[in-house]
């Protein structure tokens, strides 16, 4: 049971692969890769199971982490063209005129 449903989750992850690849905006190949991060996740919990070894689930929790904190970097960089924090956003002047 647990072997089909970790081939379930690896067909997941190829269609993730093809959403990534064709997806026809940014947003949805930022998206497709952050799932597939997660599927990966999943994936390694599972292969863990399987194997009888719970230290995959260290390293599941660690990559998920690493996932997360990735996703949203690069979408602060697309969204700001930086990692810099504006300290004035554009048109919200500071009032002086």
């Amino acid at each position: 049971m647990t072997a089909a449903a970790l081939i379930a989750v690896l067909f997941g992850m190829l269609l993730l692969l093809i959403r990534a690849i064709a997806g026809p905006t940014l947003y949805d190949r930022v998206l497709a890769v952050n799932s597939f991060g997660t599927k990966t996740v999943l994936a390694l919990g599972l292969l863990g199971f399987v194997m009888g070894r719970p230290q995959f689930l260290d390293i599941a929790i660690l990559y998920a982490l690493i996932n997360f904190v990735a996703t949203i970097a690069i979408l602060k960089f697309f969204r700001y063209r930086s990692f810099q924090v504006p300290l004035v956003r554009r048109g919200q002047g500071g009032g002086n005129g």
